[in-house]
């Protein structure tokens, strides 16, 4: 392994002990092994066939571990550029047709998902993981929530507890998970009241 990049390793599925690359980074933490086989352990029923939307998606460990499982499409956002193009070499690499990959910020990418909700049929998952220092949680929870379908699921990791991230208020806490200072959990948005 060159001193450029580091190796991740598929824990499950189709693709299960697969090594692939992403870039040395700072600031690029790819969700712990014990987390990642935690939530795809809450996620077994779900996953299958379920749209991913990935909004940092960083290494990849969690769009691919979806993929590996048996999600039916996966939608990557990732700005940085040089994980951009480790992202797109390791898509080539496992054949993952059912995988989209936007190089821009996660904001970007709601404007653009949003402005064409129309054409977007809604995801069944969305995994928000955004790089802690910058305090995202709530901004993009508030942006992605139109994008969600009722009673879709929300991975959500963080630097503190997950109760103070001011999230949407029709997305309930299902199952947390703690490792070292990584705070993780699931949620589940509640169908709108008529």
């Amino acid at each position: 392994m060159s001193k450029t990049n580091q190796q991740l390793r598929i824990i499950g599925g189709e693709w299960k002990r697969r090594q692939l690359p992403f870039a040395d980074i700072d600031g690029l933490r790819p969700t712990p092994d014990r987390v990642r086989e935690t939530l795809f352990n809450w996620l077994m029923w779900d996953i299958q066939n379920a749209r991913v939307l990935d909004l940092c998606a960083g290494s990849g460990a969690l769009s691919f571990e979806a993929l590996s499982r048996g999600a039916a499409q996966v939608v990557m956002i990732e700005p940085n550029a040089v994980q951009s193009k480790f992202l797109k070499q390791n898509i080539r690499l496992l054949e993952a047709h059912n995988c989209q990959l936007h190089s821009m910020t996660a904001e970007k990418a709601l404007l653009m998902l949003n402005g064409r909700a129309e054409d977007t049929e809604g995801f069944d998952l969305v995994f928000l993981d955004p790089p802690f220092q910058l305090n995202l949680w709530q901004d993009l929870a508030n942006s992605v929530d139109p994008l969600l379908l009722d009673q879709a699921m929300v991975y959500v990791e963080a630097d503190r507890d997950l109760l103070q991230l001011n999230l949407p208020n029709s997305w309930q806490l299902i199952k947390t998970t703690k490792a070292g200072q990584v705070h993780a959990g699931l949620f589940q948005k509640r169908a709108a009241a008529t």
